[in-house]
């Protein structure tokens, strides 16, 4: 007996594809079995719409104080390089005239 509530496919996997038509250029999403290739156009009707691959999010992530050691290493920047390049460009900006402003607390 096919339950009334779930209906008779309710344990298949059905994921959402997206689709481009060749024909019209519209893209859509579509409701279909598994590996289903190819669906009809809600725009134009045309049959031949292609599955593109789909992108995902990836997860956003911090790295930790080792990891970003390591990375640091891996570039060959300094690990106080990022302040060393700061002072640098301050001394830059002095030199040809510009207002090169410290951060607050550090003395000249």
């Amino acid at each position: 007996m096919v339950d009334p509530i779930r209906g008779r496919h309710y344990d298949q996997f059905v994921p959402i594809y997206e689709f481009d038509c060749s024909a019209c250029g519209a893209r859509f999403e579509r409701l279909v079995e598994a590996g289903t290739e190819h669906a009809a156009c809600p725009a134009c009707g045309a049959t031949d719409a292609g599955r593109l691959l789909s992108s995902f999010a990836a997860p956003v992530r911090q790295l930790t104080a080792n990891q970003r050691r390591r990375a640091e290493d891996a570039r060959g920047i300094d690990r106080g390089g990022a302040r060393s390049r700061w002072q640098q460009s301050l001394d830059r900006a002095r030199r040809k005239g510009g207002t090169g402003k410290r951060p607050p607390g550090q003395a000249e």
